[in-house]
């Protein structure tokens, strides 16, 4: 895999994790934490929830999106949490399992209920949400219940933040994150702020930066750096640089939607343009990056060091999130590999 050659569209072949090179010995894989649940997302766009004629039910849940994306991606992946010991509990796993992710560390809680959330996108381009978690079963992971030897195993762990929000998950969080640091793992956050989740904005920030200094890879949208900010220009360089890069941080990211994504390490930065799709649902389109973006990383783990290779690397992920907002749901619309390298623009002759 540490070949340059590059591809017909001018693509590192060493950027992409070839099907079939799931890890043998714990090298190379991506375990992700937290919330799994079922979305519901209206039939048609542009309307709100009270106005949508019917929903679609379609998996979700950030980091398992992540998980599915890097397995569709060729990656190998794994995924660590709780659902409801019910139907929408045993839909899932099997959808993991039908999607190549190790299950191993999913448990099923026979007092609580999977999580539920409604979504959409209203004709202003809003996402509206409305969640069903009164507890969820995601929230009741408990530190003894996870697998260590698959947290050992993680080349980079990745979560977000919305397993901090209350207990025992923020327990079992904070030890999962202990344990795959001390194991050598890269950590990954994507905050993915869902406030209407959250006690109020200020237990949102606060549990948030919480654990901000620990990660080795962070990456936010710009509405989420106006929210930790407490309002300063997310286009702002020095803003970023002084409110959100910490000294432990390899690599930030900021997403810009359509328009693409910055990138900040230590030693340089800059932008890589977005990948133009007809948006029918923006769901998923975040993780859909994610997943882009580590499964080039976990073959690559000083990606962050080379600017020529990271800024491959962020075209890739760029076109993952493209492709993810063209269908409805998050984990459905999740591209393979063929299709990524297929939407990538060719280069010039």
């Amino acid at each position: 895999m540490n070949s340059m050659k590059k591809t017909s569209n001018g693509v590192s072949k060493s950027l992409i994790v070839a099907s079939g090179e799931h890890q043998e010995n714990g090298q190379q894989l991506v375990v992700c934490f937290g919330e799994m649940l079922v979305d519901f997302v209206p039939t048609v766009g542009g309307v709100s929830l009270a106005e949508a004629p019917a929903f679609k039910k379609a998996p979700g849940g950030a980091p398992a999106n992540v998980a599915v994306g890097i397995s569709r991606l060729g990656g190998s992946s794994a995924f660590i949490g709780k659902v409801g010991d019910d139907e929408f509990g045993y839909m899932l796993a099997d959808m993991l399992k039908q999607n190549n992710v190790d299950t191993s560390g999913v448990r099923f809680d026979p007092g609580a209920r999977t999580a539920l959330a409604f979504v959409t996108l209203r004709a202003d381009g809003e996402r509206e949400f409305m969640f069903f978690r009164n507890p969820s079963a995601d929230m009741l992971l408990l530190e003894s219940e996870l697998d260590v030897d698959l947290l050992r195993q993680a080349t980079i762990f990745h979560y977000g933040s919305i397993s901090l929000i209350a207990e025992p998950c923020r327990s079992a969080h904070l030890a999962a994150m202990k344990i795959a640091k001390s194991s050598g793992s890269i950590l990954s956050y994507d905050p993915n702020l869902r406030l209407p989740l959250w006690p109020s904005a200020e237990a949102a920030r606060e549990g948030i930066m919480s654990i901000w200094e620990i990660a080795d890879v962070i990456k936010v949208s710009e509405e989420e750096i106006v929210f930790l900010t407490e309002g300063e220009d997310p286009n702002d360089d020095n803003v970023v640089l002084k409110k959100l890069f910490h000294p432990n941080l390899k690599l930030l990211l900021v997403t810009e939607g359509p328009e693409g994504c910055r990138y900040y390490t230590k030693e340089f930065r800059g932008r890589v343009g977005g990948i133009k799709a007809a948006a029918v649902d923006t769901t998923g389109a975040g993780d859909a990056f994610v997943s882009g973006l580590l499964c080039n990383m976990v073959s690559n783990l000083q990606l962050y060091q080379d600017e020529t290779r990271l800024r491959e690397a962020l075209q890739f992920a760029n076109a993952c999130g493209a492709l993810t907002v063209t269908e409805r749901g998050a984990i459905p619309a999740m591209p393979t590999r063929e299709a990524v390298l297929q939407a990538l623009p060719k280069p010039l002759v």
